[in-house]
Parts: structure tokens; C-alpha cells; sequence
């Protein structure tokens, strides 16, 4: 049974390889967000920004944007929080001040910032 040698340009094909495989997995993280979830956003930022074909355009940048920033699961862990946060008592109490809570608000909040100024 024959040896299998390492030489530098076969690590360095692995290595290439590696980072491509890398490369492409990226875009579909920011590709977890079913359908439906993205048109109730680009709805929402439309009757926000004006219902027109360029808002449109742009609605739809922004949650591209947001995707890129947060998981999916991330994202509708906050659109929880931030229904919640309108209830009366101990419960609304609790989303409107529970740190992890505030913190992912605060990220969606920077992904919706940054979106701003790449789409808007």
C-alpha cells in the first residue's frame, strides 16, 4: 500500500479549499429566514416608509441586511420581546427589563441601523 506524502501545494489546495467552503457557507446563514417572516418585515417597513415599488426595493435590502447580522432565531426572539414588552404587570415588566433580553434587542437595533445606511 502505497504512502500518501503531504507536499506544500497539496496543503495548500486543502487550505484553498477550506476557505471556499467557508466562503459559500456564510450566505446561507443569511438565508434562514422563511419567507413568510421576510414578507411580514418588508410589509411592515412599507406601510412605515411609503408603499411604492423603490420602498419595496429598499424594505427588502434591510431585512437582507438584518439577516446578515442576526440568525433567524435571534430575530424572532426579539419581534417576542418586543410584542411583549406592551403587556401590563409583572410579564411586560419582565421583557421590558431582562438583560439578555435588552441585549438582543440592542443587536437587532444595530442590524437595523446598519441596514439604514446601506439601504435607505
Amino acid at each position: 500500500m502505497p504512502r500518501l506524502r503531504t507536499t506544500a501545494a497539496g496543503v495548500l489546495r486543502q487550505m484553498a479549499l477550506a476557505c471556499l467552503l467557508l466562503l459559500l457557507a456564510v450566505p446561507s446563514l443569511a438565508n434562514d429566514y422563511p419567507t413568510e417572516a421576510r414578507v411580514d418585515y418588508v410589509l411592515g417597513c412599507m406601510a412605515s416608509n411609503g408603499n411604492n415599488y423603490l420602498t419595496m426595493q429598499k424594505c427588502s435590502c434591510s431585512i437582507d441586511v438584518i439577516a446578515e447580522h442576526l440568525p433567524y432565531e435571534t430575530y424572532e426572539q426579539v419581534e417576542t420581546v418586543l410584542g411583549m414588552q406592551d403587556q401590563r404587570g409583572e410579564l411586560g415588566v419582565l421583557f421590558r427589563t431582562e438583560r439578555g433580553m435588552q441585549d438582543q434587542l440592542q443587536a437587532l437595533r444595530q442590524a437595523q441601523a446598519d441596514a439604514n445606511l446601506r439601504c435607505f
